[in-house]
């Protein structure tokens, strides 16, 4: 089994220790699991940083003294990995209060934080226009009323990109496009309604226009199609020059960039998407006559996935002559949703037995009462046994965010590792928790039915 190395977009061999057990992080990954027990997800934290790392030097390099790295926080997000964007020099994108409650009780940089989402809530906005956060991208009309009325009250000015929807339609999965015409996000660039939402926001006194923001998809490898989103933003501005007499400050590309989940899929550094994307603004911006706006990118799944890996207990072993052979591990969709959602493809490793040959092919199950709570069909693997580890890859991102309680199921731990040290990142559920905001009704008091 090999897995991809950041350091030089290559895959490599998955480092295992003289007993045969995975390490992940300088860590036994079965003595992880007798420390922290399973589901147990894993986050490598200087494979993090080094990507981190890639980001922030691939742009000093290509766009040198005006850009922004924007680690996109719905990916992963606790307290401590604030901390770590924090010491790497990233900035932080929120999309919910929740979010930015976690990043404001981490104490992250007030002035670093950008808050999106297509339908903030009043009492949301009113905490970012309170906390005085770096950036709101507004979304649409409505949004951009409300956060103008409490930026006034508040006697404050906001500083606000728009996003806008350019109408490229990327090639990926149509739950993770964002950028075409039909959308929920974003104002459209045509009929003129982005080029009105422009001028609207100008002439308010609650808000500062700074720049534009898109974003066009997730999980995509086609340096292309950010080429096009630039040169179609590059379009709209020329418009808004002549039209309005504005000029971005700031254009935030979105993020987007995909990770290889599995051999079958393309792998793209994060410097060469930087480049790329570089030298389309660069391009855009002398052919049209245009100074260099200040450019950011939003970041998050090539940037946590690959850092993270999920450790599960396998259970019962169901053979069916002819058919398949299921191994069943103590968690599943409820840990790991992109596989029901999305029909995203995984590859594992038996983690006590990494270093035995992968001679049989099963299909790895969880164990919520759904037949589609599947995490890996066809797997080739050790043979596995009851009680064995098994190690999923690359499931930093949209993983433990995207964890639920389906079934009353207690969310996994996180530990943080390093260095052959791990720390927990996230405590595990108990099942006391499952029930901790519970409520029986009065009439529901008595166990009896009450005449």
């Amino acid at each position: 089994m090999e897995t991809v190395d950041r350091a030089n977009g290559a895959w490599r061999p998955l480092e295992v220790n003289e007993r045969g057990h995975l390490v992940i992080g300088g860590c036994d990954s079965v003595e992880l699991v007798r420390e922290h027990g399973t589901p147990l997800y894993v986050i490598d934290e200087a494979r993090l940083r080094a990507t981190c790392r890639e980001y922030v030097d691939s742009f000093r390099e290509f766009y040198p003294g005006n850009a922004e790295v924007i680690y996109a926080g719905k990916a992963f997000l606790t307290m401590g990995m604030c901390r770590i964007l924090q010491q790497e020099n990233l900035s932080l994108d929120v999309c919910s209060g929740g979010e930015l409650y976690t990043a404001l009780q981490a104490g992250f940089p007030v002035e670093r934080l950008h808050f999106h989402g297509n339908n903030k809530s009043p009492e949301e906005l009113a905490m970012a226009v309170e906390a005085g956060i770096g950036r709101v991208i507004v979304d649409n009309a409505y949004e951009l009323d409300l956060l103008d009325d409490l930026s006034q009250r508040a006697g404050r000015r906001c500083d606000i990109l728009l996003r806008l929807t350019p109408g490229v339609e990327a090639d990926t999965h149509s739950y993770i496009q964002t950028g075409q015409v039909d959308s929920k996000f974003g104002f459209p660039m045509l009929e003129g309604i982005a080029l009105e939402a422009v001028k609207d926001a100008l002439s308010r006194e609650g808000v500062r226009l700074r720049g534009l923001h898109c974003h066009i998809g997730s999980q995509l490898f086609d340096l292309a199609s950010f080429e096009l989103a630039v040169r179609l933003m590059f379009d709209f501005i020329e418009e808004t020059r002549h039209a309005a007499g504005f000029i971005p400050e700031e254009l935030n590309m979105g993020g987007g960039l995909g990770i290889r989940y599995h051999k079958g899929e393309p792998s793209v550094r994060p410097r060469e998407y930087v480049r790329r994307l570089a030298e389309a603004v660069r391009k855009e911006a002398e052919a049209r006559g245009l100074p260099l706006p200040r450019l950011s990118v939003e970041p998050g799944r090539s940037i946590i996935a690959d850092a993270g890996t999920t450790l599960y207990t396998v259970g019962s072993i169901k053979h069916i002559p002819g058919v398949r052979t299921y191994a069943a591990v103590d968690g599943g969709m409820a840990d790991n949703p992109r596989v029901a959602i999305y029909g995203a493809v995984y590859e594992a490793t038996a983690a006590n037995k990494a270093a035995e040959a992968a001679t049989e092919t099963v299909s790895i199950a969880g164990k919520c009462c759904e037949s589609g709570d599947m995490l890996i069909w066809d797997a080739k693997l050790a043979p596995l046994e009851p009680g064995d580890i098994l190690a999923v890859h690359g499931t930093g991102a949209y993983n433990y965010s995207m964890a639920s309680n389906y079934n009353r199921l207690p969310r996994p731990a996180v530990v943080l590792v390093r260095d052959g040290k791990s720390e927990l990142l996230v405590r595990r559920e108990t099942w006391a928790d499952l029930t901790r905001l519970d409520v029986i009704p009065a009439h529901l008091q008595s166990p009896v039915l009450q005449p």
